[in-house]
């Protein structure tokens, strides 16, 4: 098969970056010496690829994103650290991915299929699972963890060292400074977060069932509505398990959260 790639002419490249087949970039865009890019990525114009940065087959980078640069961490010494982004992603414009850092993962991990929408922020070390959804101006500290299928709404911030589970939906402007559990419907007022109920509309476009959804609506009340401690949550919640699987993400959640779960206004 003819090896082909579309590089216009204003572009600058590494003559050591290496470029996989059927490749777009646009005028004007910056590419550095250690950045893989695989086939069929396109890159817009006046992107600027830097760093330790691999990118897989089928992303589309949308102008004056900023992909790879060091991490933004005033601890970070020039290490040699890294960015890693799967396939068919969408990275609209101005989106800033930083690498890691030694003190954490080393990388920066973004999976695959997810849309991240003008003016993101995914700070260093950030581990984004598949099919997620970040709406405009999301804003991600270091560490950050989220799950498969979340939905942050516009202008969401989310502090350093935060896990978000799968599922999970934030309205537009929501402050997080505690983890999230699976299938939750997060939002914040005068800025204390809080939960607000499952993310049911969300679970039906999935496919999930009426049990399946009654399940986990359980669930979200042995955790928020019983006024159990997190001990005795986790028991109900084991005895759910055995008739229902997905009850077993919650279990799963709370035993990797190392920031507490976000807490119930009432």
């Amino acid at each position: 098969m003819e090896f082909e790639q579309d590089i216009h002419n204003t572009a600058i490249v590494h003559p050591h970056a290496i470029l996989h087949n059927n490749i777009k970039i646009g005028p004007y865009s910056i590419i550095g010496e250690s950045v893989e890019i695989g086939e069929g990525t396109e890159v817009g114009n006046h992107v600027n690829i830097a760093g330790h940065t691999k990118i897989g087959k089928s992303n589309k980078i949308y102008h004056y994103s900023s992909i790879g640069e060091q991490p933004q961490d005033i601890k970070y010494k020039d290490q040699e650290t890294f960015l890693e982004i799967g396939d068919r992603n969408t990275i609209r414009e101005f989106c800033t991915l930083n690498t890691g850092t030694v003190e954490g993962n080393v990388k920066t991990v973004i999976g695959n299929d997810n849309w991240i929408m003008a003016y993101v922020h995914v700070a260093h070390d950030c581990i984004i699972k598949n099919n997620i959804i970040l709406a405009n101006s999301v804003t991600l500290g270091g560490h950050v963890e989220i799950d498969d299928y979340v939905v942050l709404g516009g202008l969401t911030g989310i502090h350093q060292f935060c896990k978000i589970g799968a599922h999970v939906i934030t309205m537009g402007g929501t402050l997080l400074g505690s983890d999230v559990p699976p299938y939750v419907r997060a939002a914040s007022r005068g800025g204390s977060s809080f939960p607000n109920g499952i993310n049911s509309e969300g679970l039906k476009r999935r496919g999930f069932n009426v049990q399946a959804i009654s399940d986990i609506k359980e669930g979200y009340k042995i955790i928020y509505m019983r006024n159990n401690s997190i001990d005795q949550a986790k028991k109900d919640l084991e005895k759910l398990k055995q008739s229902s699987q997905e009850v077993g993400l919650y279990l799963d959640f709370i035993e990797r959260s190392k920031r507490g779960l976000i807490r119930s206004s009432g």
